[in-house]
């Protein structure tokens, strides 16, 4: 197993009874969807708060910067919030950067839960803080559906189980690209914001990483160009292996002669590292499977594929723990 930084900082555990926090650090909020949202927190025993402000509307964002970013600061500053849940992604998490108060998000640490335009802000509070991060479910888009979010992956990320795994039947559909194993902290998220990061202040870290990435929407010749992009820019030379998301809506046309699976194996198949494809966590058909960003994993691929978590997300209440900037 790798040996992470003795500052990975992990959120304290989530239990039933618990308050989580609601934000809206991007795009606008559907209230019909976000109420559903709510009510299915509620059913699973959690207590969901949240700003009347989060339903501003400010061209295509949940209201001005000013707002989005007092509304994560105060959710991480409230004692009473345990968890702080994204109600969707959208766009305008990049505009949330040169504002946020990274010590106080590093003296209170809580799971901080998105993904799609929340990678911005999952790859950097877990840069700059080694903060655990949860790629997983969202209020106004997974918890609204019935079938939207993957219980098993939820529950041992937020409770602090210390091994458990993906599989297929967690994920039918996960295939194999390129065979192998390999061991190293699970990092990633929505493809395009990753790539967006490059050339800025906020640049990806993607050095002895289990690499996830994810997209919705994009023509394989774009998602070419990205896996392109990042391995023009070094960001694949210290990668241990790469684990695909679902893709919905990334497929060639049906009569192209040719599949996206294809066109990843032509740009990876000289990195010599396992990788797979199919990981149902992001943009998803459904049960949003949570991944915990910044934990040691293991990538199995072989005829099927396997991932490994290896240690806890978060840890007791009991537990103290060391919080601080690197």
């Amino acid at each position: 197993m790798i040996a992470h930084p003795s500052s990975l900082l992990r959120p304290p555990v989530l239990e039933k009874g618990d308050t989580v926090g609601i934000v809206a650090p991007a795009g606008p909020v559907n209230r019909q969807q976000f109420e559903a949202g709510v009510l299915a927190l509620q059913q699973l025993g959690l207590e969901p708060v949240f700003s009347q402000g989060i339903f501003e509307h400010e061209l295509y964002f949940a209201g001005g910067v000013r707002r989005r970013v007092d509304e994560l600061h105060e959710m991480f500053r409230a004692p009473e919030v345990k968890a702080v849940i994204c109600a969707r992604g959208g766009y305008g998490s990049n505009y949330l950067l040169p504002h946020l108060d990274l010590d106080l998000i590093a003296k209170h640490p809580k799971i901080f839960c998105g993904y799609s335009d929340l990678t911005t802000l999952l790859t950097y509070f877990h840069d700059k803080l080694r903060l655990v991060g949860f790629h997983g479910p969202m209020v106004a888009k997974d918890f609204a559906r019935p079938d939207g979010v993957h219980v098993k992956s939820f529950s041992c990320a937020s409770s602090g189980q210390p091994q458990w795994n993906i599989t297929n039947s967690d994920s039918p559909g996960m295939e194999a690209i390129c065979e192998g194993e390999a061991e190293g902290k699970l990092y990633g998220g929505c493809l395009s914001l990753l790539v967006s990061s490059l050339g800025t202040p906020y640049e990806i870290q993607t050095e002895d990483t289990i690499l996830f990435l994810e997209d919705l929407g994009e023509w394989p010749y774009r998602i070419d160009r990205m896996l392109m992009h990042l391995k023009y820019a070094g960001k694949l030379e210290k990668v241990r292996g790469i684990v695909f998301g679902e893709m919905l809506e990334c497929s060639p046309p049906a009569d192209s002669g040719y599949t996206l699976q294809q066109v990843i194996a032509r740009i990876l198949g000289d990195v010599n590292i396992p990788v797979a494809f199919g990981l149902r966590s992001g943009h998803v058909s459904g049960a949003n499977i949570t991944l915990p960003i910044g934990v040691s994993a293991r990538l199995t691929v072989a005829e099927t594929a396997t991932l490994e978590i290896l240690e806890a997300a978060t840890h007791p209440r009991s537990e103290t723990i060391k919080a601080g900037r690197n």
